[in-house]
């Protein structure tokens, strides 16, 4: 007598929709997204760690008080702002691409990437911008008995508290080197070229500075340029990334890859990952310009 063995295959899912009733690629940009998120989240609460483990934070108001063609005028987040406007509205170019890719229109989705692709690089353009005028910027800055000019870095940070001390300062002032003094007189007096000012003794450039104007701080917490150009800079990556994806999605939907295809699917992959760029940029903005 023989005995037929039977195996049981247990069958997890008989076709049909799909789960998630998400096409496949659009599915695994949001797996993607999500473990992006993990990784800026791990950043912003690292930053938001040592940050508030801090007795002293440097000022936002005061590190971003900047704007192009403004020279010295104070004017707190302006700039910011304007990097933050042009990246919404990018997202919204965005979204009108990918509304038109829903209709079939060739053209619409052309016009509206190509703004989009605009809107990147004015965002990155204006970056590079913060970025050089913080690391090339020269603030004085008490260190060790001395006052020296140097701007923000990773491993320099003016944004200390004023030292109103007037007696510490006269001191530092002599023990401060000529080309910072001529460096220092400068800042606030723009009626001397500093070619002139560094042929100035050394007494008739200290005779010059005036300690109520030019503000002398303290060194900050080394810590925030570290976490502010790596956060920053990670973000910007993204947003280059970006920029180039949607060079690219302009490409082919420019060689009627898509419209052969019958559907637009890859912008709207692409328009996942952009509104996720600028999605981060409301929490990047959050801790480090407006806290």
């Amino acid at each position: 007598m023989s005995t037929t063995a039977t195996t049981h295959q247990t069958k997890w899912w008989g076709g049909g929709k799909s789960p998630f009733n998400l096409e496949y690629g659009k599915l695994m940009m949001w797996y993607f997204l999500m473990s992006d998120a993990f990784t800026f989240g791990a950043f912003l609460i690292s930053y938001g760690s040592i940050r508030f483990s801090q007795n002293f934070w440097p000022d936002p108001n005061v590190v971003f008080n900047a704007f192009p063609g403004a020279g010295h005028a104070n004017l707190p987040l302006a700039f910011v702002s304007v990097m933050t406007f042009i990246l919404i509205i990018s997202s919204v170019t965005m979204v009108l691409a990918v509304h038109a890719g829903h209709k079939g229109n060739k053209q619409g989705v052309i016009k509206w990437l190509a703004w989009t692709i605009v809107g990147g690089l004015a965002f990155l353009g204006c970056q590079a911008w913060e970025w050089h005028h913080l690391i090339t910027g020269e603030h004085a800055t008490l260190v060790d008995g001395s006052i020296q000019m140097f701007g923000q870095t990773t491993s320099h940070n003016p944004w200390g508290n004023i030292v109103h001390d007037q007696s510490a300062l006269t001191a530092a002032l002599n023990n401060t080197s000529h080309e910072n003094l001529a460096a220092l007189v400068h800042s606030h007096d723009n009626s001397h070229a500093m070619d002139a000012l560094l042929k100035m003794p050394d007494t008739e450039l200290r005779g010059m500075v005036n300690l109520a104007e030019v503000h002398i701080r303290d060194k900050g917490p080394v810590a925030f340029g570290g976490y502010f150009f790596g956060i920053t800079g990670f973000h910007g990556f993204h947003v280059f990334s970006g920029v180039i994806i949607n060079i690219v999605m302009l490409i082919m939907t420019q060689k009627n890859i898509f419209q052969n295809k019958g559907h637009y699917l890859m912008i709207e992959k692409a328009g996942l990952y952009w509104h996720f760029v600028d999605l981060v940029w409301v929490f990047v903005f959050l801790c480090f310009y407006l806290i």
